[in-house]
């Protein structure tokens, strides 16, 4: 085929607008729409906008506490003053009762998740992975993550009696099924390109689960252990308020138990509150700074 004459093409001011863009602006314009944009607020800002809120909501809920004990639309025994369990509390603390109790119910909790996350993790790659293993068991981990973990503590001591194989059994139980659902759903959001990429580059299955399905199915990943903390949380509370005895020690939960025992509506009030100050704690230490940081690292502005 004959070049055309050179004379004959047109020139930089024959060319439409189009044509006349530059290129290379365009793509820097798109590398920096790839690229997350670095606009943190400085740390005191940070700090103050993740505890003020919650703080302010504390308030509040105080307020009608307070407001609500002072109408004594109840007997105090039923509803005693917030400055009485803030009393309750401040006695534990004194005393160091407050301690060892919740030394007791944390380190069960966290090793009981640790496990958790331990079984998880390869159980939930073969179910998302295997279409027989998720045909055959998916449902059965979906309808296991609605049992309220209380059901399992009678079965529990019946196994394995009132020692502290009881209580982990029971968190186990609680806290696994999450888990594997919380993965499964993060590998079914991995792009099919990423693993037939890795498949190109000769990655196994195992490498190619650790290299590529993992680390993109993080976010799905971290939702589901963060789930599996909340149901290990809950799991364990329910287990030391049925399964009391000398051999499991006193966490939250015999401590909420004995008060209720004794009538001691302050006692029972403090007990719940300690409850829910550890989840939220731990939700606003361990797993917000975590989500925050990999939406960051992936180019996403979470509200988190």
């Amino acid at each position: 085929m004959p070049e055309p004459d050179i004379d004959q093409r047109p020139g930089p001011s024959d060319r439409s607008p189009v044509e006349t863009i530059d290129l290379g602006r365009v793509g820097a314009g798109l590398d920096a729409l790839d690229t997350p944009a670095e606009r943190r607020p400085p740390a005191w800002r940070r700090a103050l906008s993740g505890v003020l809120p919650p703080l302010v909501a504390i308030g509040l809920l105080l307020a009608i506490w307070q407001g609500l004990w002072a109408l004594a639309l109840w007997p105090e025994f039923r509803l005693p003053a917030p400055a009485a369990v803030g009393t309750e509390i401040w006695g534990m603390v004194r005393t160091g009762e407050i301690f060892p109790v919740l030394w007791t119910s944390l380190h069960r909790a966290i090793l009981g998740f640790l496990i958790a996350v331990a079984v998880a993790t390869p159980l939930g790659l073969l179910v998302a992975r295997v279409r027989v293993v998720r045909a055959a068991v998916g449902p059965v981990i979906t309808g296991l993550q609605s049992l309220p973990s209380v059901a399992w503590v009678p079965a529990a001591v019946l196994w394995f009696g009132l020692t502290p194989t009881t209580i982990f059994a029971v968190v186990l139980l609680g806290s696994v099924p999450s888990v594997i659902n919380g993965l499964v759903a993060g590998v079914d959001q991995v792009p099919p390109i990423l693993t037939r990429a890795g498949q190109a580059m000769g990655a196994g299955r195992i490498s190619g689960a650790r290299h590529i399905l993992l680390p993109a199915a993080l976010p799905g990943y971290l939702a589901g252990c963060k789930q599996g903390w909340a149901f290990s949380w809950r799991s364990l509370m329910a287990a030391e308020l049925i399964a009391a005895s000398p051999q499991l020690g006193i966490g939250l939960g015999q401590t909420l138990e004995q008060a209720r025992s004794f009538n001691d509506m302050p006692g029972v009030l403090a007990a719940i509150l300690l409850i829910l100050l550890v989840g939220v704690s731990v939700d606003l230490l361990v797993f917000r700074p975590l989500e925050r940081r990999i939406l960051l690292a992936r180019g996403l502005s979470g509200v988190v």
